[in-house]
């Protein structure tokens, strides 16, 4: 049985450092502003500066990573004689995932001894981070490739994901309101709640009245969803840290629960959802 390699993407949020100590490695998904040929990777802007231009108007623009890009990078890994573990982000969100899939067909003929596992996390953000730290610390029990890929697709649909948004223009842009909801939740204060679903979409669920009342809405999701309710949790924040301290504060007080992570949304995510967007993963027993 080979050694395999867990490894994913950047829309997991978790800091390039973090995935190291993990030894997990991660490849870019880019991004373009509106008016400009130049692409970037998370790492070449500054969370604050990708958000301040986005409270200026400009609108940033994602790619999936291309299947040429994993094939190059997963080869690298076959060529140490490794097997692979792939835990990707969503299909519903993007074709990252296809992307991988289609890379680890046409190398299983070029590399028939050699095993590529390519799981559609259906996760985003800081969830598909726990999803992937979850995935890890199972490896560590010693299972084999074909044993952890079974673990890994019975615990996606477990991983939850809430979050809300502070300002609606965002997710007017994506299609996910429409105009007049924007503009009149923008008057009201409203504030949605969404999630994602089991195909791995984000789904509006309800509203509240203002910021405070959005953040409590994550606390009480986790009272009804979560498995165990001093179980692990991961916090995901849009260039708004005293929010996500808050949240982590309310969770420690009325539940126990072990907030592990608290991670920045980077651009990815952040292009669709906005600045003071703040979201909430943890483990239920189904999302």
């Amino acid at each position: 049985m080979n050694e395999y390699v867990i490894c994913t993407d950047s829309a997991c949020d978790i800091r390039e450092n973090v995935l190291k100590e993990w030894g997990v490695p991660s490849w870019d998904l880019t991004f373009k502003f509106d008016g400009s040929d130049k692409e970037y990777i998370e790492s070449d802007i500054s969370i604050k500066e990708f958000y301040d231009k986005m409270r200026n108007k400009a609108v940033a623009k994602t790619s999936a990573i291309n299947p040429d890009t994993f094939r190059e990078k997963f080869e690298e890994i076959l060529k140490q004689g490794k097997d692979i573990l792939y835990l990707g982000f969503s299909s519903g969100l993007s074709t990252t995932y296809n992307s991988a899939r289609i890379a680890a067909e046409e190398l299983s003929e070029d590399y028939p001894d050699s095993k590529i596992s390519v799981v559609d996390g259906l996760c985003a953000s800081a969830g598909q981070g726990l999803f992937v730290y979850l995935v890890l610390q199972k490896s560590k029990e010693g299972l084999s490739l074909d044993e952890l890929t079974e673990y890994a697709e019975n615990l996606k649909l477990k991983i939850c994901h809430w979050f809300t948004v502070d300002d609606l223009v965002y997710l007017k842009r994506g299609g996910r309101v429409s105009p007049a909801v924007a503009f009149v939740g923008g008057i009201l204060g409203i504030k949605p709640v969404l999630h994602v679903d089991d195909e791995g979409h984000l789904i509006n669920v309800s509203k509240a009245r203002g910021r405070k009342a959005s953040v409590e809405a994550l606390v009480q999701k986790y009272g009804e969803l979560a498995t165990e309710k001093d179980g692990i949790a991961f916090i995901s924040h849009a260039d708004c840290l005293d929010d996500a301290e808050s949240l982590k504060a309310q969770l420690v007080e009325e539940y126990g629960a072990k907030v592990e992570i608290i991670t920045d949304i980077g651009p990815v995510i952040g292009a669709h959802a906005g600045p003071g967007t703040i979201a909430l993963f943890f483990v239920g027993d189904h999302r």
